[in-house]
């Protein structure tokens, strides 16, 4: 049986807006993305929202519902009350295109500034070779989609908006993990990490974790980790002597 939904939604752009009132019918099964597409063909042609697989796998069209970042497509009608006004407005860390959709460009920057995957000169890429335990490790990793949820609830740059020089955030630094974890990669990216993506502004509050659509641990098995890394690199005296004796 369908129902009558109040849904606030943020009409606007970078110079400004506001949310605006609807009324959409909800039928059984839906989620707040269908309900977005049935205000386009009805009441709002010109409502902007990005989205593409309609899945949970692009990560396209993230906003947040009720002030909580998450996926449109995976945010089920049936978790609200049908008296509940429900509110979507675009993710509060980037800039606003237009409506829902937002500027996400900052994410891109920062993955170009992360050295890619660099195994050892002499490696022929038909000689890989790697323990299961090592795939294993940062298989996890590799589910992200990139949806930037991470991105946006982190408060290091969500209130902060000066520290984006200086904060890769929780994706790229968890990018930055998983190279650091691969036993093939042979880059030092442990000083990129504390002195130029941030990760010391990093306090572990799992707010990161707690948004992914993906159940990745990032706080516990990717920044807590890359933390260690670089607390024994920069801290524990025998690692200091031996990066000492083999500099020379």
């Amino acid at each position: 049986m369908g129902y009558d939904a109040k849904f606030r939604v943020w009409r606007g752009d970078l110079e400004g807006g506001e949310l605006h009132d609807y009324t959409v019918v909800v039928n059984e099964g839906e989620v707040v993305l269908d309900i977005i597409h049935r205000l386009q063909a009805t009441q709002a042609p010109d409502l902007a929202v990005r989205w593409n697989c309609k899945a949970g796998k692009c990560g396209s069209c993230s906003a947040e519902v009720n002030g909580r970042p998450r996926l449109l497509c995976m945010t089920r009608m049936s978790t609200f009350a049908e008296n509940e006004v429900i509110t979507v407005t675009p993710m509060r860390t980037f800039p606003v295109i237009k409506d829902l959709v937002t500027d996400v460009s900052f994410n891109y920057e920062k993955a170009r500034e992360i050295p890619s995957f660099t195994p050892p000169a002499d490696l022929k890429p038909g000689d890989y070779r790697m323990q299961q335990v090592d795939v294993e490790r940062s298989q996890e990793f590799r589910k992200c989609i990139e949806c930037f949820l991470c991105q946006n609830t982190c408060h290091v740059v969500r209130d902060h908006e000066e520290n984006k020089t200086s904060f890769a955030g929780p994706r790229f630094l968890m990018r930055i993990a998983e190279l650091e974890m691969h036993p093939l990669d042979v880059a030092d990216r442990n000083g990129l990490a504390q002195d130029e993506q941030g990760l010391g502004l990093c306090n572990i509050t799992k707010c990161c974790t707690e948004v992914c659509p993906e159940h990745i641990k990032i706080t516990d098995n990717a920044l807590i980790p890359l933390k260690e890394r670089v607390a024994d690199r920069k801290y524990d005296p025998l690692v200091w002597l031996g990066n000492k004796l083999f500099r020379r």
